[in-house]
């Protein structure tokens, strides 16, 4: 072990032992012990750590029949993050009718997705006992606001909620999906942590409105995807600007262009605009999604362009995956080659 420095000194009486340190604290003095570790010891306690902690992380396993997962989070509640989510699960189905499309609100204490995709009763159960996601517009979708009353408030604990969520990631027939878009809950807890270090997830989606104090949460959003290993696709700037219906005068009610501040602080891209408009909240409201029910008009076609954005990106990641495994493969051929020829010569050696 490491040498131990003790400092005791008490009524102006002191007893050291291996050199301490005395530190003034009024009349008296001030205890201080110190534990010093040579390098090696201390690479060895580094290594230590790392093991116990990665034994305490959970493995990702990948949800059956899902290619590739898209959460759409935020740091603050308000910014329009389930909006965002609908329309951009309608908008990828949109873009490409082959595609099949999920969509998860795993928003435990405040589910949307029912409200929005016009949505309600309980789930079916498979042969298998999974449940079957609900349909609408083309989309399977599947929340916690299915599974109890709408007006019914979770009053659970942290352990509760996980049990939730675990549920919702592991027992649902999703049949065979090309995205699942996941509905996040607003913030960078335990939900969020949870998903991400269980679920492989393709890429983040952050969004926020322009205001300042919108932006401090959804910056700890983006760097909380980064600390955890998932790629962050880019920023969608909600509510961007007001435009008058009648004298068309435009005005950026929340700021100005704060999300791509952020963006350019963050080097990420600006994956779109959405206007503050009456037509998204009351399409919203009333359960038919403007990417739905007004498919040409302006608000819609932002969406349609910020899924044409995160379709360009997956696609950017998808290939950088697939080389960085086919560059692995190499490594571990090229290593095996060498531990043959190796192992020849050695046994070259041996029969001379």
């Amino acid at each position: 072990m490491g040498v131990w420095r003790r400092l005791l000194v008490f009524g102006g009486v002191s007893l050291r032992g291996c050199g301490g340190v005395r530190v003034p604290l009024g009349g008296s003095r001030l205890v201080i012990c110190r534990r010093q570790f040579s390098g090696a010891e201390s690479e060895t306690l580094k290594q230590r750590r790392s093991q116990i902690m990665s034994r305490g992380l959970p493995k990702q396993k990948p949800i059956e029949g899902v290619k590739q997962v898209i959460v759409v989070a935020s740091g603050k509640g308000g910014v329009g993050k389930s909006t965002t989510a609908v329309n951009l699960a309608l908008a990828l189905a949109a873009n490409d009718s082959s595609k099949a499309v999920g969509l998860l609100d795993v928003d435990v204490y405040g589910p949307s997705i029912p409200k929005m995709m016009n949505l309600k009763g309980n789930p079916e159960l498979s042969q298998s006992n999974l449940m079957r996601p609900l349909l609408n517009y083309g989309i399977a979708c599947m929340s916690m606001g299915f599974l109890v009353e709408e007006t019914a408030p979770l009053v659970w604990r942290g352990l509760m909620v996980m049990s939730a969520i675990e549920k919702l990631l592991r027992q649902v027939d999703w049949g065979q999906l090309d995205y699942l878009v996941v509905d996040m809950p607003p913030g960078t807890g335990d939900v969020q942590l949870s998903v991400s270090q269980n679920v492989p997830i393709s890429g983040a989606v952050i969004v926020s409105t322009p205001q300042d104090i919108a932006l401090m949460d959804a910056h700890k959003g983006a760097e909380m995807f980064r600390k955890v290993h998932v790629p962050v696709l880019g920023l969608v700037q909600n509510m961007s600007v007001f435009q008058c219906p009648k004298c068309k005068h435009k005005t950026h009610i929340f700021g100005a262009d704060g999300a791509r501040r952020l963006a350019r602080t963050l080097d990420l891209d600006i994956l779109g605009d959405i206007p503050l408009h009456l037509n998204i909240r009351e399409a919203s409201d009333t359960g038919q999604p403007i990417v739905f029910s007004q498919p040409e008009s302006d608000e819609a076609k932002a969406y349609l362009r910020i899924a044409t954005e995160v379709e360009h990106f997956m696609k950017f990641i998808f290939q950088r995956t697939h080389l960085e495994k086919h560059l692995v493969w190499l490594r571990l051929r090229e290593r095996e080659s060498r531990a043959s020829q190796g192992y020849k010569a050695k046994a070259d050696v041996d029969n001379h």
